[in-house]
This record gives structure tokens, sequence and C-alpha cells, in this order.
């Protein structure tokens, strides 16, 4: 998950000035970010932001492939040799590999709005609690939009994937693909608050053992027996029950029988 990806590098990196920084990326190649230290490290969904203290932000995004390791300064594998590293940052101390980054860029501080003033609130954020009738309302600005299509909308929503919105939707027994206009905000409230409270659950488990410790009732487990009640979960995508994943759907895990249609 991000947000512990994101408490990684600002324990590697806060608090002491980067001795090599090496931004693998066209646009960014020729970015100087050497004496700057971290002063921040933050996510807000899908996007990791390291605040310098010069004034500048390192703004990256993993996509799905992308990842950030951390390793001892001097080590063979804090070198960074790989074709897939995109980022090296490093303090005397320790070096953070950023690889096969989807996005980066380097932009000022000030300007991080003008970067996510998209997206929905953070279900993961400080604030969301407050938010969070804006963002059940933001769930319905299509009503005919499948509930698990508006969830994985960053627009709607920040922070939420395919593995936290199966869940979400399980939790709750909701089938996916409702129209999200068919509930009504209490409802969504509900089904956003659970999935904020999944989301915390596994960053608490992630920082103590990992993510693997992290036990799923339907992401992931395809014609396994549903922890509830045993019927096989079901594998559909975004674009319907009966339709398997593809390069531009979702994949989305379901029980059949605790999410039945409406």
């Amino acid at each position: 998950m991000l947000r512990l990806t994101a408490e990684r590098l600002g324990a590697a990196l806060g608090g002491s000035p980067l001795v090599r920084a090496e931004l693998r990326w066209p646009s960014a190649a020729g970015i100087d970010l050497v004496g700057a230290t971290v002063r921040a490290s933050v996510a807000y969904g899908k996007h990791l932001l390291l605040r310098l203290d010069d004034g500048r932000t390192l703004h990256t995004h993993l996509r799905m492939d992308g990842s950030w390791r951390v390793y001892r300064t001097g080590t063979r594998e804090a070198a960074g040799r790989s074709p897939a590293v995109r980022a090296v940052l490093a303090t005397a101390s320790w070096t953070c590999l950023g690889l096969q980054l989807g996005m980066l860029d380097v932009l000022r501080t000030r300007d991080e709005a003008r970067l996510l003033g998209h997206l929905g609130p953070d279900v993961l954020g400080d604030d969301f609690p407050g938010r969070l009738d804006e963002a059940a309302a933001r769930v319905a600005v299509d009503p005919r939009r499948p509930l698990c299509v508006a969830l994985l909308d960053q627009r709607t929503v920040a922070g939420l994937g395919t593995i936290w919105t199966a869940e979400s939707l399980f939790a709750t027994r909701r089938w996916p693909w409702t129209p999200a206009g068919a509930l009504d905000g209490d409802a969504r409230a509900t089904l956003l608050g659970t999935a904020r409270r999944l989301m915390t659950r596994s960053v608490a488990v992630g920082r103590r053992g990992g993510l693997g410790a992290v036990e799923l009732a339907v992401h992931g487990r395809h014609r396994a027996p549903c922890r509830r009640c045993r019927t096989p979960v079901a594998l559909g995508s975004t674009a319907g029950p009966g339709s398997r994943p593809d390069g531009g759907e979702r994949a989305i895990y379901w029980c059949p029988s605790c999410q039945a249609p409406p």
C-alpha cells in the first residue's frame, strides 16, 4: 500500500541531505536535487509526494507495476544499475530506488493543488471523516454508474484500487454492479466508511508484518470458498459480472451468494 511506501521513504530519507539524486526520466533528467533534504513523504490517493526543504516536490505515481525499494547506501543493491530503475535518491545512510514508475515530475510544492485538484477526498486522509458526505455525493454523480466503477474513479475518492473496492463491497454485501444512484446517501457513506476502516486496518497490519499478512475475503480468491458462506468466489470486471478483465477493464472479485443482485 502506498501509505506504507511513503512512511518507509520518509523514515529512510527524512532529515538528511541527499548525496545522490538521479532522475532517469526524460522530462526530469537535468534536474538536480543533491543537497536538498526531504522534509515530508506524503501519499495522496495513489500519488506519492516527496516534499523537499527547497520548496520543490518530487511527485511519482506507481501505476500498476511501479515500486520503491530501500537499501543501505554503499551496498551492491543500492547501486541501482537495473534498467527498471527510474529514480535514485540517497542520503549517506539509505538509498531509495524507484522501479518501473508510471509517472515522475518535479514541481513547486505550492503547486501541488494544481496537480491533485481533480482528485476526490483521500480515503486514508486525516480529513476524510469530515468530507464523508462530500465523498458519498461524488459516488452518485452519475447515478447509472456501477458502484465498482464509481469507487475506482479517483475523481470520486482517491486511494481505492481493485483490492479494497472488492473487499468493501463484500463487507457491505453490495452487488458490485449496483447503480450508484440506487443507494441513498447514508448507504454510500457506510460503504466509504467501511473502505476506510478496512484500509486503515491493512496499514496497521502491514506495519507489523507486511502486506502479505493481510487476509482478504474475496480479492484474488477466484473459485476459492467464500469465507462467509463457502460459495465459490466469482471473477468479473468493471464491464459486468460475466466479463473477464482485459487491458481496459479492472478485475472485480465477488461472492454470488453474499452479494446477490438487488
